[in-house]
């Protein structure tokens, strides 16, 4: 029997539209308006507006976590469940969603706090770098302080994070084809978060989490895991702590999956997954048109 892991992207995998096709369906006509009730403003209007509007840290993770949540909620309203969970950084936060740890109120408050705590994060810089040097872009995270590994994607694909000037200083002494500069606020997943993820943690410490209904993966921790305690404390050192996917995806075949299905806007997931992993089957969920055809179950 085909063991399935569902996996949720995060920040960079929104697209103006997404969701569009969801509006007229009851389920997600309710959470859509108890979003509104909560935030304060339309989801739905804000995936229709312009690109930079829904690019903002501020508005992206929550717009992310609602349609990604309604795209849960109708998987499993036709009887579908993974055998695992998993979401990269954001998306984390609507894996914890899927297993039943947090109810979907909880964790869009969760995921709005951090959104604008991110989003006026300041004094950082982030780049991504494709076809790097391995053995240079660890010499130089270990030898230049101020500079952290903040998602390793796959062996081909990361992110560094952390002082502007750290994070010069090693894409001038690693050789990689592409170097990217990201356009975000802040160093996401690094040191440089700590005042944001103590404040955070006020409000995450008064959310109930329930034991996980599903295994999770976390971002922090590639290993399965389910009691609420584990996973509220992995959650809480995520905004600092590195993302680490690639520990992801290597983790899935020792545990069985040979299936994975994205659930949210766009490929970036399966992408570079496959290049970690070339044996998995993969799928992707980005809107209501992808469910119907499809047996996602066990």
């Amino acid at each position: 029997m085909t063991k399935t892991v569902w996996v949720f992207p995060g920040q960079g995998s929104q697209s103006v539209g997404m969701g569009s096709d969801l509006g007229d369906l009851p389920i997600a006509q309710a959470r859509l308006a108890q979003a509104s009730e909560i935030l304060g403003w339309s989801v739905v209007e804000l995936c229709q507006g312009d690109a930079t509007t829904l690019s903002r840290t501020l508005y992206t993770q929550p717009c992310l976590y609602v349609i990604e949540s309604i795209l849960v909620d109708l998987l499993q309203a036709q009887g579908d469940r993974p055998d695992l969970l998993a979401g990269h950084s954001l998306g984390e936060y609507v894996a914890l969603y899927a297993a039943g740890v947090f109810s979907f109120a909880d964790g869009l408050r969760l995921v709005q706090r951090r959104a604008e705590l991110m989003d006026r994060a300041s004094g950082g810089l982030m780049a991504a770098l494709l076809g790097y040097d391995p053995e240079q872009l660890y010499t130089q995270l270990d030898q230049i302080p101020g500079v952290v590994l903040a998602n390793d994607n796959n062996a081909g694909q990361v992110v560094v994070s952390g002082t502007p000037e750290a994070v010069e200083t090693l894409l001038q002494n690693v050789k990689a084809k592409r170097a990217v500069k990201l356009n975000v606020s802040g160093a996401f997943h690094s040191p440089l978060m700590a005042p944001a993820a103590a404040e955070f943690q006020t409000l995450l410490e008064t959310v109930p989490f329930s034991d996980a209904q599903t295994p999770i993966l976390s971002n922090v921790d590639p290993r399965p895991a389910t009691d609420a305690v584990s996973l509220k404390d992995r959650l809480r050192r995520q905004m600092t702590g590195s993302v680490r996917w690639r520990e992801i995806t290597l983790q899935l075949p020792l545990e069985g999956i040979s299936r994975v299905v994205e659930v949210g806007p766009g490929k970036v997931l399966t992408g570079i997954m496959k290049r970690t992993v070339p044996e998995l089957e993969l799928v992707n969920i980005s809107s209501l048109a992808d469910i119907p055809a499809l047996s996602l179950s066990r």
